[in-house]
């Protein structure tokens, strides 16, 4: 799916927007930068960086982010064995080494919980001398991190998995919009030669294992050179979906080292009850695609088809069996149920440590248990907090995500009151309202459902806009009249 941009809101609904989003961050209490101790601090840890001992600097390691990012958590090398299958490395940064346990940058960092993306600007983890500094893993920088060695066979399995500590430097800085350029237009060699066949590998394996991905439509508020916002919205590229099977690959392996170790943090997720399996089956019948009993839930989501308009609806209420994520963190016996049920394997987050605390306690247990050494006090005696600090953490960049975007979408709608669009419903609320989108501007947002049968999702229905409030970030639709039809 090609990415669908909105219009762009008029100039003065844009300052209105400007301020809005400013007060937003007072409303949420978001962090507004670091106390002067923090900073000295985090100044003081670069200068004593510890330097590991093994040198692979000589290796063509590559980072592939967002265009213009500057907190580069990951670089990767792939390449193909003479015997065939691959040996994948996978650096990441080296945040432990500017920690120091229960230290300034520590205590700030485990306020904050992760870095956090708002429009008018990235609110981050840590210090920029670390986040987009030293801890980044610029191209041509000498930069320490922890570099996971893979050999996996010819169908994407893992054969082996090594741990260290080590300097790298990364030799290209490519961002996914260019990467798939270079993928279509047929990249044969360089950083991105192997990564569609090992990306694909480790798809079929996630199918093996019974897992699912639901790639939904990405939906990101963005601004322009001038100070414009506008809401882009669009699916994953293959390369954003192949890159994030590596960091997958990595969090499965870090699990198992830790359960091995018998000391670490889980990211978990239970598997949906019965009960919601079967509402999402009926409301597959109702959209005219209907989930097969045969079917495993995994391969019926890697089943639909994107360009379907009915899919968009589909994934939306697959999305309610992905609830219950959180951590689970264990110092001798582990977890009753260590399943992350969507990647169907125990997984850990330990791929961006510069933008998300957890990582930085699963890099260095997963690095105690392959050294076969001690998991630190420090570690040990943190893990019990970090579950309900993540979860803090989580809701507050939700609350910030979700209002950012309602007050945009106020902002691209204010000058169109009274005016009638044409919209396809996502979701019903009872039997009184439903959830509508916009085909142009791309806007989401709750309506009154018609007099009579309320429309089903993926059905076509117009609406006529009757408020636009970019200071609260709402909006108020009523139904246009019509017949509403099928899409």
């Amino acid at each position: 799916m090609p990415a669908r941009r909105t219009h762009l809101a008029p100039s003065s609904a844009q300052s209105e927007l400007a301020g809005a989003l400013a007060a937003l961050r007072s409303e949420l209490e978001l962090p507004t930068g670091f106390d002067a101790e923090v900073l000295a601090e985090a100044e003081a840890a670069v200068r004593a960086e510890p330097r590991p001992t093994r040198d692979l600097r000589e290796l063509p390691f590559a980072t592939l982010d967002p265009a213009g990012a500057r907190d580069l958590d990951q670089a990767f090398l792939i390449e193909r064995r003479a015997g065939g299958g691959w040996l994948f490395r996978y650096a990441i940064a080296d945040v432990p080494a500017f920690v120091r346990p229960s230290g300034s940058v520590d205590e700030e960092a485990r306020r904050r919980g992760q870095s956090l993306y708002a429009a008018d600007g990235m609110i981050p983890l840590h210090p920029p001398v670390i986040g987009v500094d030293r801890a980044s893993l610029l191209p041509g920088e000498e930069r320490a991190a922890y570099v996971w060695t893979f050999r996996l066979d010819d169908a994407g399995a893992v054969e082996s998995t090594g741990l260290e500590r080590a300097l790298v430097r990364s030799q290209a800085r490519l961002d996914y919009e260019s990467a798939q350029h270079a993928v279509d237009a047929g990249a044969h060699d360089g950083p991105l030669a192997e990564l569609p066949a090992l990306g694909a590998a480790r798809l079929e394996q996630e199918r093996l294992r019974g897992g699912a991905s639901l790639d939904l439509p990405d939906e990101e508020v963005l601004r322009d050179e001038h100070g414009a916002y506008r809401i882009e919205r669009r699916l994953p590229l293959p390369v954003e979906t192949w890159n994030a099977q590596l960091s997958i690959l990595t969090g499965i392996a870090a699990a198992e080292l830790m359960l091995a170790g018998g000391v670490g943090v889980l990211r978990t997720m239970p598997a949906p009850d019965a009960d919601a399996v079967a509402a999402f089956r009926v409301r597959t019948e109702a959209l005219g695609l209907a989930w097969p009993e045969s079917l495993p839930y995994g391969e019926y989501l890697r089943s639909l088809d994107r360009g379907d308009p009915r899919t968009g609806p589909v994934l939306r209420a697959a999305a309610s069996l992905f609830r219950g994520a959180g951590y689970a963190v264990f110092d001798g016996a582990p977890p009753a149920d260590p399943v992350q049920a969507a990647i169907a394997a125990p997984y850990a987050h330990v791929t961006a440590p510069i933008r998300r605390l957890v990582d930085r306690w699963g890099l260095v247990a997963s690095l105690a248990a392959a050294e076969g050494r001690s998991t630190p006090d420090w570690l040990r005696a943190s893990l019990p907090e970090l579950p309900a600090l993540m979860q803090a953490s989580a809701a507050r960049a939700s609350r910030l995500e979700q209002a950012t975007l309602d007050r945009v979408e106020a902002a691209l709608l204010a000058d169109r009151i009274g005016e009638a669009f044409e919209a396809t419903v996502v979701e019903r609320r009872g039997e009184d309202r439903v959830v509508v989108q916009l085909d142009d501007p791309a806007v989401t947002a709750s309506c009154a459902a018609p007099a009579g049968v309320p429309p089903e999702p993926g059905e076509r229905m117009p609406v006529v806009l009757e408020h636009a409030d970019i200071r609260s970030g709402t909006v108020g639709f009523r139904p246009g009249g019509g017949a509403v039809q099928p899409s």
